[in-house]
């Protein structure tokens, strides 16, 4: 799989928690990472959304098999940068 980077869109005028997630959390978007800093993305989400006003999630997959999202905000997944995913 490319080099990713996972971002939380998040509900106008919201923030994320202390413990990082938040209940303003809309999608969770995947977005390729800058080659010249990974942990940084590009300018756009795989589904094409700007990743500017987005949080940075800091999630990775630890085992093989693991999803590209946090397990537990499956059905907050954008279907279509999952799509894009499984076309790289």
């Amino acid at each position: 799989m490319a080099a990713i980077v996972v971002l939380f869109e998040m509900e106008p005028d919201q923030a994320l928690g202390a413990e990082g997630v938040g209940p303003g959390v809309l999608q969770v978007h995947a977005a390729p990472a800058d080659p010249d800093v990974p942990e940084d993305p590009l300018p756009q989400t795989l589904c094409g959304l700007d990743t500017g006003p987005m949080e940075h999630a800091h999630y990775r997959p630890v085992r093989p098999g693991e999803p590209w999202y946090p397990p537990d905000m499956a059905d907050q997944r954008c279907r279509l940068c999952e799509a894009a995913l499984r076309r790289l």
